[in-house]
């Protein structure tokens, strides 16, 4: 074997990922070549698939290229090296060609041992930590100078999720394009099954923007986090703004709630509700005074249910419960993604992506807007794990709880 030829290995559900097929195609289109020397087909529904490649380049510095795309894939050279560390030079600065995550499961073979990446997202640097044996994803700005980042792709491995047969539920179901053509009905169900399971097991976050009041769906929402299908909450000022000033006014944007008409002075709305959470010093003492009696805000306050509220430049106020620091925020956000087992994300992009960013690609993820482009958006920011559902939130959320109560009655 020459300096322009590696071979590389893979296992899993290859076949039903499509992991084996994008290899072959990322090698051929960055105009490389292969010969497969080895491949089984697992049996049954439960058993992996082996394939062995070799991989040509067209020299040393080309097959390097192919091999560091196909290490995306799960793609590992059969003679693997250890990982390469280097010191950070300085505080918030990695050494000069650090490794950059992915968001799937990563190792690195670190003193004859694969070490799983801990708090792995995408757009990161590794630091190993040899004393202790571990490894951990760090952003960029929390890099400490002197220790140990992974520089290169040379003894890393990636595991991308898979996709075996047999599979049930929401995620089995859904595997076409982003599509408004889905059908509808089975589809909330299997969402609302999808949230009942997750409600007892694993933890949920929602991310939502101010569309989810302005649509009507407030109380709808508010329902969900009394019930605990809520665990945390992502926001932005907007929301808790519309919330606090549907709770005062009964408007949104000074649209009346019920009628669906404009309020005369109701422009004004948002920013006296504003005020009123700003002259008593918070959600919560709002909601410990009696100002603030339902709504979103209320329930998660009332339930014990954490938020993040990541300011925007276009914010007005804002109420004193929002992160203005958006590197605050992020880092609030990243803590409690921590164990996140499912994420529902409803009418914002920005909030969207900015979550999904933050995410491990196997955290089950459903997103719902009325545009289109915004699934898109989010999947090709890297959330590839991401369910798309073009609707009206205003539409989907009545829905989803109507299913919700249908469920929890099924089951009782």
């Amino acid at each position: 074997m020459t300096d322009r030829e590696e071979v590389v290995e893979l296992r899993g559900h290859i076949i039903d990922s499509l992991i084996f097929s994008r290899v072959l195609d990322t090698i051929m289109e960055m105009g490389g070549d292969f010969e497969i020397l080895e491949f089984k087909v697992g049996k049954r529904k439960t058993d992996p698939s082996f394939a062995k490649i070799l991989v040509k380049g067209k020299d040393p510095e080309h097959l390097r290229e192919i091999i560091s795309e196909l290490r995306k894939y799960g793609a590992v050279p059969v003679h693997t090296q250890e990982v390469r560390l280097e010191p950070a030079p300085a505080d918030g600065v990695c050494p000069r060609g650090f490794y950059t995550t992915t968001n799937h499961r990563t190792f690195v073979l670190f003193d004859g041992e694969w070490i799983e990446v801990e708090d792995i997202e995408m757009d990161c640097a590794i630091v190993v930590y040899p004393e202790e044996r571990r490894a951990v994803a760090k952003p960029i700005r929390e890099v400490r100078e002197g220790e140990l980042v992974v520089v290169g792709d040379r003894g890393v491995r990636v595991k991308p999720p898979e996709r075996p047969r047999g599979r049930t539920g929401i995620f089995g179901f859904m595997e076409s394009e982003v599509s408004p053509e889905k059908p509808t009905p089975t589809l909330i169900r299997r969402i609302a099954e999808e949230l009942e399971w997750h409600r007892k097991n694993g933890k949920i976050v929602v991310v939502v923007g101010p569309a989810v009041i302005h649509a009507g769906a407030r109380d709808d929402l508010a329902w969900m986090i009394r019930e605990g299908y809520v665990d945390v909450l992502f926001a932005g000022n907007a929301v808790a703004t519309h919330d606090v000033e549907a709770s005062l006014f009964g408007t949104s944007l000074g649209v009346d709630l019920e009628t669906g008409e404009p309020v005369k002075g109701g422009h004004s709305h948002h920013l006296y509700a504003i005020n009123e959470i700003r002259r008593v010093g918070g959600l919560r003492e709002a909601v410990e005074k009696g100002i603030l009696k339902d709504g979103i805000m209320y329930e998660c306050i009332v339930n014990d249910v954490p938020y993040v509220l990541a300011g925007s430049i276009r914010d007005d106020g804002p109420i004193p419960d929002v992160i203005t620091d958006v590197m605050e925020a992020q880092a609030e956000m990243r803590r409690h993604l921590k164990g996140t087992t499912l994420v529902l994300m409803m009418a914002t992009m920005l909030h969207s992506i900015a979550t999904g960013n933050l995410l491990p690609s196997w955290v089950k993820t459903i997103c719902v807007d009325i545009n289109p482009a915004v699934v898109t958006k989010l999947m090709d920011r890297g959330t590839a794990q991401a369910l798309g559902i073009v609707s009206d939130v205003g539409v989907f959320l009545p829905e989803l709880v109507k299913e919700l109560k249908k469920v929890r009655d099924d089951e009782a």
